[in-house]
Protein backbone atom coordinates (compact mmCIF):
# COMPACT_ATOMS: atom_id res chain seq x y z
CA UNK A 1 0.00 0.00 0.00
CA UNK A 2 1.47 3.22 -1.14
CA UNK A 3 1.51 5.82 2.46
CA UNK A 4 -0.38 8.98 0.35
CA UNK A 5 -3.16 7.72 -1.94
CA UNK A 6 -3.73 9.64 -4.78
CA UNK A 7 -7.10 8.66 -5.73
CA UNK A 8 -6.84 7.03 -8.35
CA UNK A 9 -6.30 2.77 -7.45
CA UNK A 10 -4.43 2.23 -10.55
CA UNK A 11 -1.79 4.67 -9.82
CA UNK A 12 -1.71 3.94 -6.09
CA UNK A 13 -0.70 0.08 -7.39
CA UNK A 14 1.81 0.80 -9.30
CA UNK A 15 3.50 4.03 -7.05
CA UNK A 16 3.51 0.88 -3.68
CA UNK A 17 5.60 -1.32 -6.73
CA UNK A 18 7.83 1.50 -7.51
CA UNK A 19 8.27 2.12 -3.53
CA UNK A 20 8.66 -1.52 -2.39
CA UNK A 21 11.82 -1.37 -5.81
CA UNK A 22 13.75 1.49 -4.73
CA UNK A 23 13.57 0.47 -0.61
CA UNK A 24 14.81 -2.91 -1.40
CA UNK A 25 17.78 -1.35 -3.92
CA UNK A 26 18.79 1.84 -1.70
CA UNK A 27 17.98 0.76 1.63
CA UNK A 28 19.83 3.03 3.85
CA UNK A 29 21.03 5.00 0.99
CA UNK A 30 17.51 6.17 0.50
CA UNK A 31 16.54 9.35 2.11
CA UNK A 32 12.73 10.32 0.37
CA UNK A 33 10.73 9.93 -2.36
CA UNK A 34 8.26 12.56 -3.78
CA UNK A 35 5.31 13.00 -5.74
CA UNK A 36 6.10 15.88 -8.55
CA UNK A 37 4.32 17.50 -11.42
CA UNK A 38 0.22 17.26 -11.91
CA UNK A 39 -0.08 14.72 -8.71
CA UNK A 40 2.01 17.19 -6.47
CA UNK A 41 -0.02 20.17 -8.11
CA UNK A 42 -3.43 18.84 -8.25
CA UNK A 43 -4.18 18.94 -11.97
CA UNK A 44 -3.57 15.60 -12.70
CA UNK A 45 -5.96 14.38 -15.51
CA UNK A 46 -5.65 10.14 -16.16
CA UNK A 47 -6.32 11.01 -20.25
CA UNK A 48 -3.36 13.41 -20.07
CA UNK A 49 -0.92 13.12 -17.15
CA UNK A 50 2.03 11.20 -16.29
CA UNK A 51 3.56 10.30 -13.09
CA UNK A 52 6.57 12.14 -11.65
CA UNK A 53 8.79 11.77 -8.53
CA UNK A 54 11.49 12.46 -7.33
CA UNK A 55 13.63 9.97 -5.27
CA UNK A 56 16.24 11.83 -2.81
CA UNK A 57 19.42 9.80 -2.03
CA UNK A 58 22.17 10.19 0.53
CA UNK A 59 24.84 10.09 -1.71
CA UNK A 60 25.73 9.85 -5.72
CA UNK A 61 24.76 6.04 -6.13
CA UNK A 62 27.81 3.79 -7.17
CA UNK A 63 27.21 2.45 -10.90
CA UNK A 64 26.30 -1.14 -9.34
CA UNK A 65 23.38 0.12 -7.81
CA UNK A 66 21.88 2.38 -11.00
CA UNK A 67 21.84 -0.95 -12.47
CA UNK A 68 20.05 -2.65 -9.91
CA UNK A 69 17.75 0.13 -9.89
CA UNK A 70 17.49 -0.36 -13.89
CA UNK A 71 16.62 -3.60 -13.71
CA UNK A 72 14.04 -2.79 -11.45
CA UNK A 73 12.53 -0.62 -13.33
CA UNK A 74 12.63 -2.51 -16.55
CA UNK A 75 10.91 -5.34 -14.74
CA UNK A 76 7.54 -2.90 -13.31
CA UNK A 77 7.60 -1.44 -17.18
CA UNK A 78 6.40 -5.11 -18.31
CA UNK A 79 3.28 -4.71 -16.14
CA UNK A 80 -0.39 -4.79 -17.11
CA UNK A 81 -1.23 -1.09 -15.98
CA UNK A 82 -0.67 1.48 -18.89
CA UNK A 83 0.91 3.74 -15.74
CA UNK A 84 3.78 1.37 -15.39
CA UNK A 85 5.28 2.98 -18.38
CA UNK A 86 3.84 6.62 -17.51
CA UNK A 87 6.68 6.83 -14.46
CA UNK A 88 9.51 9.90 -15.16
CA UNK A 89 11.13 9.48 -12.17
CA UNK A 90 14.82 11.11 -10.99
CA UNK A 91 17.23 10.06 -8.60
CA UNK A 92 19.08 13.04 -7.08
CA UNK A 93 21.61 13.26 -4.22
CA UNK A 94 20.92 15.33 -1.16
CA UNK A 95 23.33 17.74 -1.45
CA UNK A 96 23.06 18.30 -5.08
CA UNK A 97 19.36 18.60 -4.52
CA UNK A 98 19.35 21.63 -2.08
CA UNK A 99 20.10 24.07 -5.35
CA UNK A 100 20.02 24.05 -8.92
CA UNK A 101 24.11 23.25 -9.87
CA UNK A 102 24.84 23.25 -13.38
CA UNK A 103 27.92 21.67 -12.68
CA UNK A 104 26.21 19.13 -10.74
CA UNK A 105 23.20 18.46 -12.44
CA UNK A 106 23.72 14.68 -14.16
CA UNK A 107 21.66 12.22 -12.28
CA UNK A 108 19.81 9.00 -12.92
CA UNK A 109 16.53 9.28 -14.49
CA UNK A 110 13.82 7.33 -16.27
CA UNK A 111 11.72 8.94 -18.93
CA UNK A 112 8.20 8.74 -19.75
CA UNK A 113 7.42 5.30 -22.54
CA UNK A 114 10.57 3.69 -21.43
CA UNK A 115 12.04 1.17 -19.60
CA UNK A 116 15.73 2.42 -19.40
CA UNK A 117 17.18 3.88 -16.43
CA UNK A 118 19.98 6.33 -17.99
CA UNK A 119 21.93 9.22 -16.40
CA UNK A 120 20.87 12.98 -18.15
CA UNK A 121 21.50 16.03 -17.58
CA UNK A 122 18.87 17.96 -15.48
CA UNK A 123 18.96 21.62 -16.84
CA UNK A 124 16.95 24.46 -15.76
CA UNK A 125 13.26 22.75 -15.84
CA UNK A 126 14.84 21.92 -12.58
CA UNK A 127 15.06 24.94 -10.93
CA UNK A 128 10.85 24.87 -11.61
CA UNK A 129 10.91 21.26 -10.17
CA UNK A 130 12.73 21.84 -6.84
CA UNK A 131 10.11 25.11 -6.43
CA UNK A 132 7.27 22.49 -7.03
CA UNK A 133 8.62 19.51 -4.90
CA UNK A 134 9.40 22.07 -2.50
CA UNK A 135 6.17 23.94 -2.33
CA UNK A 136 3.56 21.47 -3.11
CA UNK A 137 5.48 17.74 -2.99
CA UNK A 138 3.82 15.51 -1.23
CA UNK A 139 6.56 13.04 0.94
CA UNK A 140 5.53 9.03 0.47
CA UNK A 141 9.14 8.51 2.33
CA UNK A 142 11.03 10.90 3.95
CA UNK A 143 11.77 14.32 5.63
CA UNK A 144 9.19 17.75 4.34
CA UNK A 145 10.68 18.54 1.16
CA UNK A 146 11.13 21.77 2.91
CA UNK A 147 13.92 20.69 4.50
CA UNK A 148 16.23 19.23 1.73
CA UNK A 149 15.79 22.23 -1.27
CA UNK A 150 16.34 25.73 -0.48
CA UNK A 151 13.43 28.63 -1.73
CA UNK A 152 13.44 28.97 -5.23
CA UNK A 153 12.94 33.19 -5.66
CA UNK A 154 10.62 34.68 -8.14
CA UNK A 155 13.69 36.07 -10.12
CA UNK A 156 15.27 32.66 -10.59
CA UNK A 157 12.02 31.24 -11.60
CA UNK A 158 11.90 33.55 -14.47
CA UNK A 159 15.58 33.25 -15.17
CA UNK A 160 14.50 29.72 -15.99
CA UNK A 161 11.72 29.81 -18.05
CA UNK A 162 14.00 32.24 -20.24
CA UNK A 163 16.69 29.64 -20.37
CA UNK A 164 14.41 26.79 -21.25
CA UNK A 165 12.62 29.63 -23.76
CA UNK A 166 15.57 30.07 -25.98
CA UNK A 167 16.79 26.62 -25.27
CA UNK A 168 14.63 23.61 -25.62
CA UNK A 169 11.66 25.33 -26.67
CA UNK A 170 13.13 26.93 -29.65
CA UNK A 171 11.94 25.16 -32.00
CA UNK A 172 14.79 24.39 -34.38
CA UNK A 173 16.56 22.18 -33.72
CA UNK A 174 15.78 21.56 -30.51
CA UNK A 175 11.73 20.48 -29.80
CA UNK A 176 10.63 21.10 -33.32
CA UNK A 177 10.82 16.98 -34.31
CA UNK A 178 8.30 16.53 -31.32
CA UNK A 179 5.88 18.90 -32.34
CA UNK A 180 4.41 16.59 -35.17
CA UNK A 181 2.97 14.78 -32.69
CA UNK A 182 -0.72 16.46 -31.45
CA UNK A 183 -0.15 15.36 -27.83
CA UNK A 184 2.84 16.94 -27.52
CA UNK A 185 1.43 20.37 -29.29
CA UNK A 186 -1.11 20.57 -26.92
CA UNK A 187 1.38 19.87 -23.98
CA UNK A 188 3.58 22.37 -25.68
CA UNK A 189 0.65 25.40 -26.11
CA UNK A 190 0.04 24.59 -22.48
CA UNK A 191 3.46 24.89 -21.00
CA UNK A 192 3.87 28.33 -22.83
CA UNK A 193 0.55 29.46 -20.71
CA UNK A 194 2.15 28.61 -17.30
CA UNK A 195 5.84 30.05 -18.41
CA UNK A 196 3.53 33.01 -19.19
CA UNK A 197 2.30 32.89 -16.02
CA UNK A 198 5.52 33.37 -14.41
CA UNK A 199 6.87 35.48 -15.86
CA UNK A 200 3.87 37.63 -15.47
CA UNK A 201 3.54 36.48 -11.19
CA UNK A 202 7.30 34.94 -10.46
CA UNK A 203 5.25 31.88 -9.05
CA UNK A 204 4.28 28.36 -10.79
CA UNK A 205 0.44 27.41 -11.42
CA UNK A 206 -0.48 24.04 -13.19
CA UNK A 207 -1.05 24.18 -16.89
CA UNK A 208 -5.16 24.34 -16.20
CA UNK A 209 -4.87 27.38 -14.02
CA UNK A 210 -2.49 28.90 -16.34
CA UNK A 211 -4.49 28.40 -19.29
CA UNK A 212 -7.24 29.93 -17.81
CA UNK A 213 -5.72 33.11 -17.21
CA UNK A 214 -4.01 33.03 -20.57
CA UNK A 215 -7.16 33.34 -22.28
CA UNK A 216 -8.43 35.85 -20.29
CA UNK A 217 -5.04 38.07 -20.66
CA UNK A 218 -3.39 37.47 -23.92
CA UNK A 219 -4.68 38.63 -27.39
CA UNK A 220 -7.70 37.04 -28.19
CA UNK A 221 -6.23 34.74 -30.76
CA UNK A 222 -4.50 32.40 -29.22
CA UNK A 223 -8.52 32.19 -27.94
CA UNK A 224 -8.68 28.95 -30.24
CA UNK A 225 -5.35 27.32 -29.65
CA UNK A 226 -5.68 27.26 -25.60
CA UNK A 227 -9.25 25.87 -26.21
CA UNK A 228 -7.37 23.47 -28.52
CA UNK A 229 -4.79 22.22 -26.31
CA UNK A 230 -7.08 21.92 -23.30
CA UNK A 231 -9.39 19.55 -24.68
CA UNK A 232 -6.49 17.01 -24.88
CA UNK A 233 -8.38 14.98 -27.83
CA UNK A 234 -7.05 13.53 -30.95
CA UNK A 235 -10.63 14.50 -32.41
CA UNK A 236 -9.32 18.72 -31.49
CA UNK A 237 -5.74 18.90 -32.65
CA UNK A 238 -3.88 22.56 -31.72
CA UNK A 239 -2.32 24.15 -35.00
CA UNK A 240 1.23 23.52 -35.89
CA UNK A 241 1.73 26.61 -37.61
CA UNK A 242 -0.31 28.34 -34.83
CA UNK A 243 2.03 26.58 -32.02
CA UNK A 244 5.00 27.44 -33.19
CA UNK A 245 3.99 31.01 -33.49
CA UNK A 246 2.47 30.95 -30.00
CA UNK A 247 5.97 29.74 -29.06
CA UNK A 248 7.41 32.17 -30.39
CA UNK A 249 5.17 34.91 -29.27
CA UNK A 250 6.36 33.73 -25.58
CA UNK A 251 9.83 33.95 -26.57
CA UNK A 252 9.36 37.59 -27.55
CA UNK A 253 7.16 38.05 -24.36
CA UNK A 254 10.40 36.93 -22.07
CA UNK A 255 12.27 40.02 -23.42
CA UNK A 256 9.98 42.34 -23.05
Amino acid sequence: MVPHSTGHADVDAVLAELLAGVRGTLGPKLVGVYLDGSLATGDFAEHSSDIDLLVVTEDALSDEVVAALGTMHARLATGTSKWARELEVSYIPRRALRRFDPDNNFHPCIQRGSDQLLTEEHDRAWVIHRHVVREHGVALVGPDPRTLIDSVDAADLRDAVVSLLHGWWTPAPTCRRWLDNPFYRSYAVLTMCRMRYTLQYGVVVSKPIAARWAQAALDARWTPLIQAALAWSSDIVPDLGETLRFIDDTRLASKR
